[in-house]
C-alpha cells in the first residue's frame, strides 16, 4: 500500500532539505553556497527558518541591512518564531545601534516559539551594560541563567559585571 504524500508536504520537505544543506555549508564557512541554498529553499517553499538562516548568512559577511530585511520577512511568515527578533537585535548591536536593539530583543524573550530565549536575555544584558544600566544588565544575565543554567557566556558576563561593581 502506498501512502499518498500531498504536493505541499513534498514541497516543504524539499525546501527543508535545501535549508539543511545550506546550514551544513554555513557551518563549514562556505557562505556563498549556504546563501544560494537558502535562496533555493525559499524559492521552493518560504519559511521563517530559511529566511532567518539567510539573514544569518548575510550577517556573516557584514551585510547587516540585508540580514535585517531577511529577518523581517521571517517575522512576516511566522511572528511567533523568536529567532529573527533576537537576530535583528544582535545585528543592530553589531552596527552600534544599541538602543534600537532593545524592542527586538524584548520581543524575542517572550516569543512563543523560541528554544533559546537565553540568547535574547544575554543580548539585552549586553545592551544595558553598554548603556550603563547595570541593574537591568544583571537582571537579564540572571534571566538567561534561569532559562539555561549552563549557559556560560551569561555566567561570565554576570561575574565580570559584578567584579567591576565591587
Amino acid at each position: 500500500m502506498r501512502i499518498k504524500v500531498s504536493d505541499e508536504n513534498l514541497t516543504r520537505q524539499q525546501a527543508k532539505i535545501l535549508m539543511e544543506r545550506g546550514l551544513r555549508h554555513q557551518m563549514k564557512g562556505e557562505l556563498a553556497d549556504a546563501i544560494l541554498l537558502y535562496k533555493r529553499s525559499i524559492a521552493v517553499y518560504p519559511t521563517a527558518e530559511a529566511y532567518t538562516y539567510l539573514g544569518w548568512g548575510y550577517s556573516m559577511i557584514d551585510l547587516y541591512e540585508k540580514a535585517i530585511e531577511m529577518c523581517k520577512k521571517a517575522i512576516d511568515i511566522d511572528p511567533a518564531f523568536g529567532n529573527p527578533y533576537n537576530d535583528i537585535g544582535a545585528y543592530l548591536i553589531e552596527q552600534g545601534r544599541w538602543e534600537d536593539a532593545i524592542p527586538w530583543l524584548e520581543e524575542a524573550t517572550s516569543a512563543p516559539r523560541y528554544d533559546s530565549p537565553e540568547y535574547a536575555h544575554m543580548n539585552l544584558g549586553r545592551v544595558y551594560e553598554h548603556l550603563g544600566d547595570f541593574y537591568q544588565a544583571l537582571n537579564n544575565f540572571n534571566r538567561a541563567l534561569m532559562t539555561a543554567p549552563m549557559y556560560l557566556p551569561a555566567e561570565w558576563a554576570r561575574n565580570a559585571l559584578l567584579g567591576r561593581l565591587n
